[in-house]
């Protein structure tokens, strides 16, 4: 079985994929890190010396090329099912899932790790925020297309059994 975890950065895609991997004895993959080990990039790298567009082509492909993996747990980019007719893919080649986020929970996670994220170019918190509300709102017609929706503050490292049993 693949499973496809969503939702906009912060939101616990990786986190939980990495738990949920453990807990399910299932293979976990990180659409991100299969797109760097392709490019031989970071996704900085990417975005910095390539551009988006560059950048969501080789997304395209690294998910389709999840397609030859029978079992596992995919943690996609918070981009990923808005373009390239991604969505429609992920449904089509397994379970997809949203993990659904306040932006005031976002804002929280991503300032973890604001280094680490190449859409994220902002010093003001309120600007930030703002960012992510923008940003929720242009992509939740693609979110909510998902076969299942977990709200992100409520997951638990069982959440998946009424989905995978």
């Amino acid at each position: 079985m693949r499973i496809f975890l969503l939702g906009f950065m912060g939101s616990g895609k990786s986190y939980w994929g990495h738990r949920w991997s453990l807990q399910y004895d299932i293979p976990y993959y990180d659409l991100d890190l299969e797109i760097e080990n392709e490019t031989q990039l970071s996704i900085t790298e990417i975005f910095e010396s390539k551009g988006e567009d560059y950048f969501r082509r080789a997304e395209a492909d690294a998910l389709r090329k999840m397609g030859l993996i029978t079992n596992g747990v995919i943690a996609c980019g918070g981009g990923t099912p808005c373009f390239h007719e991604n969505m429609n893919w992920i449904n089509a080649h397994g379970e997809s899932i949203f993990l659904d986020a306040a932006p005031a929970f976002l804002l929280e996670n991503i300032k973890k790790e604001k280094g680490r994220r190449p859409l994220i170019d902002v010093e003001n918190e309120n600007e930030l925020l703002f960012f992510i509300e923008k940003k929720l709102k242009e992509r939740m017609p693609f979110y909510t297309k998902a076969k299942h929706r977990l709200q992100a503050k409520e997951i638990t490292v069982t959440s998946l059994d009424n989905i995978i049993n």
